[in-house]
């Protein structure tokens, strides 16, 4: 099986809400994932809101070969600043 690391949507039209997540390559955007790792909200008013992630969880899954997208890359940047 192989893993990815990647957003799943969530909320509603105009008002979007990620969760990062540890999914199966072959599901659907939105299918059933493994393990919520965080969570992007693109719409908060502080930097602090917007984005929270588990790395250590991030890492461990990295470890057992899970794929990282290149937005979530970009996400983590910001957080380990």
């Amino acid at each position: 099986m192989a893993v990815s690391i990647r957003l799943a949507r969530q909320g509603a039209k105009q008002h979007p809400q990620y969760l990062i997540v540890a999914i199966d390559r072959q599901r659907k955007r939105d299918g059933v994932y493994l393990e919520k790792l965080g969570y992007y909200f693109p719409k908060a008013k502080t930097a602090k809101e917007k984005v929270k992630v588990n790395v250590e969880n991030v890492r461990a899954w990295q470890a057992k070969g899970a794929q990282v997208s290149e937005t979530v890359k970009q996400l983590l940047k910001e957080v380990t600043k």
